[in-house]
């Protein structure tokens, strides 16, 4: 019988009333008792990592939902983390990124209504991520949502109500359960053969900046006051940004000169950016800006924090942004 580990981290699927509201109080046993008579056929070990609601699931938890995964690997089949969907995005892209060469399947799941709501999505959800977590073979961090199965590093909350709260951007679900069971896009699944590496030093001073319309080019002299390392943009459209009155293109040519890597992605969720289209995205390009092409912001911001904990050079930076390692990137 195969064996899977049962990690919770908090979130609404674990909430509970509270004389402060709602609080994350369930513990693992307790949300899986709430399957009843249709647990999987597999040995479930349970253990309470965190109670959090997500949105105080930062780098320093990543890095101990990494570390702990890291240990049950070599004794589990599979593994399932419920967590919080504020910020389940990033918790998945990171994970995908640290959790190199994975080789079981790691998959987060939650809910939008609380377990002990009477029409909880919770129940749905951890099934069908135990059944994720059985598959033979399958390998790499996913999320289960509403019936899909999607990449960690192209899931994006998408809706803050309704049940389908998650999507997968720019790719596929890597698998749909439907009457037939769960159907695989087998071309998005991660195949990698390496060994497994825990690549848990991320550099916690990136930020994330959405360009707007008359930006002032002296927030990234503050940024860099402040130490940030590197910084995600999300550009306009498939790659603009302005450099009439307001310089942003000579700022981030000071930026480089400082070692600071910058990333640019676009503002829209779908399609990919491509900065060799306008002249604002060429004068970009010039200044050494890294492109993200269809990445997620989530993902952009992950494994730039993932690739300054490997190094702190520029070009080597772009290298590791020009490579696609767990389907997180469309490269053209």
């Amino acid at each position: 019988m195969k064996k899977i580990l049962f990690l919770t981290t908090g979130g609404t699927i674990a909430y509970s009333e509270s004389e402060e509201g709602l609080v994350p109080s369930l513990t693992s046993s307790e949300l899986l008792g709430y399957l009843g008579t249709h647990q999987q056929e597999a040995l479930v070990e349970c253990e309470d990592l965190l109670h959090l609601d997500s949105s105080n699931v930062q780098p320093e938890e990543w890095i101990l939902i990494a570390r702990r995964i890291a240990k049950a690997i070599k004794d589990y089949d599979g593994i399932v983390v419920t967590h919080g969907t504020d910020t389940l995005a990033y918790t998945a892209s990171a994970l995908s990124f640290m959790l190199e060469n994975l080789p079981v399947p790691v998959i987060m799941t939650g809910s939008q209504l609380p377990l002990e709501h009477p029409l909880s999505d919770g129940v749905d959800n951890i099934r069908c991520s135990f059944a994720a977590a059985l598959q033979d073979g399958l390998k790499g961090v996913y999320v289960c949502f509403n019936r899909q199965l999607i990449l960690g590093t192209r899931a994006v909350k998408v809706r803050t109500m309704n049940l389908n709260a998650f999507e997968s951007v720019n790719v596929e679900p890597a698998a749909i359960l439907n009457a037939k069971g769960m159907e695989f896009h087998e071309d998005l699944l991660i195949r990698s053969k390496k060994e497994f590496h825990l690549a848990d030093t991320l550099c916690k001073k990136v930020f994330l900046l959405k360009l707007t319309p008359g930006l002032n080019p002296e927030i990234f002299d503050m940024l860099s006051y402040m130490g940030y390392k590197g910084i995600v943009i999300e550009a306009f459209g498939a790659g603009g940004m302005h450099f009439e009155r307001r310089d942003l293109v000579s700022k981030l040519e000071e930026m480089a000169k400082q070692g600071i890597s910058v990333v640019a992605c676009s503002q829209c969720l779908y399609e990919h950016s491509d900065f060799t289209i306008y002249q604002t995205g060429q004068k970009v390009l010039q200044q050494g800006v890294i492109p993200a092409w269809d990445m997620t912001s989530e993902a952009a911001l992950a494994k730039l924090m993932w690739a300054l904990g490997k190094t702190t050079d520029r070009e080597e930076v772009k290298k590791l942004f020009e490579t696609n390692f767990v389907n997180e990137i469309t490269l053209i």
